[in-house]
């Protein structure tokens, strides 16, 4: 049986038809599809006068980048431990915090403080992004919002897959909640994170809610998805720097993420909590951008909220792609992660 795909062919241009213009031969936009459904499409897209200077210049550097073979998961680690602190450091430079390296509950996890000591009857628990198999975000992701917000935020560093596949991250951060409820009212604890770490928290607020634990005030679900039985659109358009690198277009008949789901059944409430009960679920911000390759699942799951209605609102950037508030040079990170501090500024009890 013929698999229904959809091949996308883009040229970023500098500025509107210069490709075409200069080339004759440079693609030209079109579309054709096949009697299943299959498209085939080819398009040019011009650089959009829509963003930043910075951020055009961050597309274009983006472009410019080769792309290589893809990695181990050992090289993977290895890459991304060190982007990791090197961001880190650069998000201690923009946004000055303290940080403590300790244990909740077992569990590794870092303890990030406003400077100024912040809220002390408030604390925000943060999931850190890296696809279930690395750590790309701890620190990164942290940082900013205890700066920007004064609210202690508790980085936790849960097990990592294949090694330790799903439930085994739910268990980890569960563990944490638990111990923090001893020392915090549930209305002034808040749980937020990036792609896998914004996976992660919507699969704890589920799990809490089957275990009868009381809810967090709020969730901060950036860029993320529901479902792990089906794939998005957006995930057969865009890499993880949207247009430019390695696209890996998904067989519905072969899913990824087989590492991180191990034996549980993808249509698991928690594992997928587009399946569960989300009524009651706590105000929720998601946030993503229009060429972020978890665009379509963001969206689907921020329905999947407003059918059970739960109070969430859906972000929505131009022209970025995934996790872009990772990069500090953008003015669109900067109003990014102060609109993430000021929504759990604003719904944590004081």
């Amino acid at each position: 049986m013929k698999t229904s795909a959809l091949y996308l062919i883009a040229a970023i241009a500098i500025a509107p038809s210069l490709a075409a213009q200069s080339n004759p031969a440079a693609p030209q936009d079109s579309a054709s599809f096949d009697a299943d459904g299959t498209a085939h499409i080819t398009r040019v897209v011009p650089m959009p006068a829509t963003i930043s200077p910075e951020a055009q210049k961050w597309l274009e550097s983006l472009g410019q980048q080769k792309v290589g073979p893809p990695e181990t998961l050992a090289e993977r680690r290895i890459h991304t431990d060190v982007w990791r602190k090197m961001d880190s450091a650069e998000a201690r430079k923009f946004y000055p915090v303290n940080v403590e390296e300790t244990t909740t509950a077992g569990v590794r996890t870092d303890i990030i403080t406003p400077l100024s000591g912040g809220d002390s009857k408030r604390v925000l628990i943060n999931l850190h992004g890296g696809g279930f198999n690395s750590d790309s975000g701890s620190l990164i992701e942290g940082v900013p919002i205890a700066n920007l917000a004064k609210i202690k935020v508790v980085s936790v560093y849960y097990r990592l897959a294949p090694e330790n596949p799903f439930p085994a991250a739910v268990d980890d951060v569960v563990a944490v909640y638990k111990e923090l409820l001893k020392a915090y009212s549930p209305n002034s604890v808040g749980i937020f994170g990036t792609s896998a770490g914004a996976i992660l928290t919507c699969e704890v607020a589920v799990r809490l809610k089957q275990l009868g634990l009381p809810l967090p005030a709020a969730l901060g679900v950036f860029s993320g998805l529901g479902d792990f039985s089906q794939v998005g659109d957006s995930r057969q358009l865009f890499t993880l720097n949207g247009f430019p690198g390695r696209l890996e277009p998904v067989d519905p008949n072969h899913l990824p993420d087989n590492e991180y789901v191990g034996k549980t059944d993808r249509k698991d409430p928690v594992l997928s909590p587009i399946f569960a009960d989300l009524r009651g679920m706590p105000p929720s911000l998601l946030v993503t951008s229009t060429r972020d390759l978890l665009l379509s699942d963001t969206a689907t799951l921020h329905r999947a909220f407003l059918h059970a209605d739960v109070d969430a609102n859906l972000v929505v950037f131009e022209a970025l792609p995934h996790a872009f508030w990772y990069h500090f040079q953008l003015p669109e990170t900067r109003e990014a992660l102060e609109l993430m501090a000021k929504f759990f500024d604003d719904k944590l009890a004081r």
